[in-house]
């Protein structure tokens, strides 16, 4: 007998709805001569499947002998976010990839990894004929400028996908903003998740759930608008037990801990204990020195007895920033506490990212605060986007009392890497 499945199975690579926009972009950026091709908007709205379709439409009637080329925030991402599922889509025998070449309907296919200004040597003096770009926003702007240069082989083309950012962007700007004009030859799409008709709705709502409305996120990644991140960065985040987000009290029993560190060889030096009780977090403990105010830095042979009395005996996984000579503090506690079974990390200092995942947790209530943790809730409240950075296009904190911040932000990015956030159930359900 048969077993039939309740819900259908949603496949991520099917093919466009007819006279959707998602049509338009593999009809036009096969057959019409636009220069770029730029699908942007919210997560999970359809853009690398249609913009992937479109490219594997253009690489198989390529010519053999003309270079393309596909570039991403780095190679491994390329190949998480592009490669692995054209393989899917096409299958092994027509794409595959060896290296750092991709090989697409038997034509070799460059990658590259624009992961910081220098990159652009890579691609420097290369003549192509189109080339595909994922996550373009993250890319520097040197690199993009350049990559825009090197498309000088036939009828020379891109195409693109990103995540918008904020209004003064250089995309938005050079891009976005000029598009009208008829010598830039660029194509926009832009997308939200009711554009994806094969997106179950039980996943829209859950995703759309993980943003505040109004969050600078929730425009960017669920609208799909090019806002800017302005005034306080957690402005949902309210000190008073009755939110949800500070509490008088934790659990008794922990799975697992993590502890965030910032270090500073002349100002705040913070340690924050994490632990995960039944899926939730809670910071349950802070260690505070501010070497100004106390009059002297303590030596990282007494930060490595503060860290002990703060973790008592539990086996945590720790996360230290290694700037400001925080890679000393680093190698004072593996010496001292490695060989008893710790991990040791630097920590994982991308900033923005960071923040989103510190937003994400403590919207979806999976992330409390304890009462005496009284720095963090005080930093947490004051935490606020740079502006001048704004107008560069650059989503920044101010960096103003926020040690704690950048310690929690180290704890969570370890502590959620690889896993998904599930919003937590309101008590009494």
């Amino acid at each position: 007998m048969t077993e039939t499945l309740e819900e259908p199975i949603y496949e991520g690579w099917l093919f466009p709805e007819p006279d959707s926009k998602h049509e338009d972009v593999i009809l036009d950026f096969n057959y019409e001569n636009y220069k770029l091709s730029v699908l942007w908007g919210s997560v999970s709205s359809g853009k690398t499947v249609s913009s992937c379709q479109a490219w594997a439409g253009l690489v198989k009637g390529t010519p053999k002998h003309y270079p393309l080329a596909m570039i991403g925030k780095t190679e491994l991402t390329l190949e998480a976010n592009v490669i692995d599922p054209l393989m899917d889509f096409l299958g092994e025998d027509d794409c595959y990839k060896r290296g750092n070449v991709a090989w697409i309907y038997g034509h070799k296919v460059r990658l590259y990894g624009a992961n910081d200004a220098k990159s652009r040597s890579k691609i420097q003096g290369k003549s192509l004929h189109a080339w595909y770009g994922d996550e373009v926003t993250t890319w520097p702007e040197d690199f993009f400028m350049m990559a825009l240069s090197r498309l000088r082989v036939g009828k020379a083309k891109a195409i693109m996908t990103m995540n918008p950012e904020g209004p003064y962007h250089y995309f938005h700007t050079q891009i976005i903003e000029r598009a009208d004009q008829p010598e830039i030859r660029a194509k926009l799409y832009h997308f939200t998740m009711d554009d994806n008709h094969h997106l179950p709705q039980d996943y829209k709502d859950w995703i759309s759930s993980m943003y505040k409305p109004g969050t600078v996120w929730h425009r960017r990644w669920i609208l799909g608008e090019w806002a800017m991140a302005e005034g306080a960065i957690y402005d949902f985040f309210d000190p008073d037990p009755k939110y949800g987000y500070v509490v008088l009290e934790v659990p008794t029993a922990f799975d697992r801990y993590h502890v965030g560190i910032d270090y500073a060889e002349s100002s705040v030096n913070v340690m924050l204990l994490l632990g995960r009780s039944e899926g939730i977090w809670y910071v349950l403990r802070e260690v505070y020195w501010d070497a100004k105010k106390q009059g002297r830095q303590k030596t990282n042979t007494e930060y490595s007895q503060d860290f002990w009395k703060l973790v008592e005996d539990k086996r945590v996984r720790t996360d230290c920033d290694p700037g400001g000579g925080g890679a000393g503090l680093i190698n004072q506690l593996r010496r001292d506490y490695m060989g008893k079974g710790y991990i040791i990390n630097q920590a994982m200092n991308a900033v923005v990212p960071g923040i989103q995942a510190v937003t994400q947790l403590m919207t979806a209530g999976k992330l409390k605060i304890h009462i005496s943790c009284k720095n963090t809730i005080q930093e947490l409240s004051n935490y606020v986007w740079d502006s001048k950075a704004q107008e560069k296009g650059e989503d920044k904190p101010l960096k103003v009392n926020d040690h704690c911040c950048d310690a929690l932000r180290y704890a969570v990015m370890r502590a959620t890497a690889g896993t998904a956030i599930v919003r937590a159930k309101p008590a009494g359900m």
